[in-house]
């Protein structure tokens, strides 16, 4: 059965059940469906001066930030150690704590301690960030093709191999290098050009202070070659004026890889190498 329309000329009888209807939390468009007041007009007057219902108060994520803030203050804690602890910024410390009394003045020493905690923290939080995108960067490349791999080998090979010059005519391909992941990479790029192992001569070049023996292994097992085939090793003159970083276990000198008879593999790498530069003026 249809509601009734009411009769809104009595003012003074509707007025009551609206101001209760809006302290139980109700609507404008509650209040108007129950009791059918569908002239807003009437409806503004009846609304008019009557309470708001109470809002719910959605959670905020810097609730538990901010009441921890004022745990840790009221422990004496200072801001830089509320920051260090919490990650948040000093700004918002102090308003979620400024009402509460300071703690008393830090010694030196003690601020000391807590610069280098937080310098720590952010160096930590670098770091992983840093790693993170490493991640993320390797995880793009996936598997290679063999044209891939053969114009990356072009560009590593004019990058750190040995480039004849009109004044010194020398034909030949050689590189050499301290990084073990570009010898993996250039190895690789020889076998997809089809040149047998048997034409690559191995040298180790390093400092005369450094583990010779140990360098020398340490190539052998990366390329997978004995060490006794391995060419004479050249000692670098130890100057101790000079300030080296390259020292410790993790320093294995630099190898030189020799391919054999390779003038005609030299001459086809320099002009796959013009052949890359022509192909990207082209594409720009």
């Amino acid at each position: 059965m249809p509601h009734t329309r009411r009769d809104h000329s009595d003012y003074e009888a509707l007025r009551p059940q609206v101001v209760a209807l809006r302290r139980a939390g109700l609507s404008r468009r509650q209040i108007r469906d129950r009791l059918h007041v569908h002239n807003n007009d009437i409806l503004n007057r009846l609304l008019d001066g009557a309470p708001a219902p109470d809002r719910p108060r959605h959670p905020n994520a810097k609730d538990d930030l901010r009441a921890r803030a004022r745990e840790l203050r009221r422990q004496g804690r200072t801001y830089d150690e509320i920051q260090i602890e919490l990650g948040c910024s000093k700004s918002s410390i102090s308003l979620w704590v400024r009402d509460l009394p300071k703690p008393p003045p830090r010694t030196p020493e003690e601020a000391s301690a807590i610069a280098r905690r937080g310098w720590e923290a952010t160096l930590k939080r670098r770091e992983e960030e840093r790693q993170r995108t490493k991640q993320a960067a390797t995880s793009e490349i996936g598997t290679l093709t063999d044209r891939e791999l053969f114009l990356i080998g072009v560009g590593l090979y004019w990058s750190e191999g040995s480039k004849s010059k009109p004044h010194r005519r020398s034909e030949r391909a050689i590189f050499i290098n301290s990084d073990p992941d570009m010898i993996r990479v250039y190895l690789a790029w020889l076998r997809l050009l089809g040149v047998a192992g048997e034409r690559l001569r191995f040298y180790v070049h390093i400092h005369e202070s450094a583990d010779v023996a140990a360098a020398e292994r340490f190539w052998a097992d990366l390329t997978g070659v004995d060490p006794s085939s391995f060419g004479k090793t050249t000692l670098k003159k130890h100057n101790p004026k000079t300030v080296r970083k390259n020292v410790g276990e993790d320093y294995h000198g630099c190898l030189m890889i020799h391919v054999s008879q390779s003038a005609e593999l030299y001459r086809r790498i320099e002009g796959w190498w013009y052949g890359i530069v022509l192909g990207a003026e082209r594409s720009a």
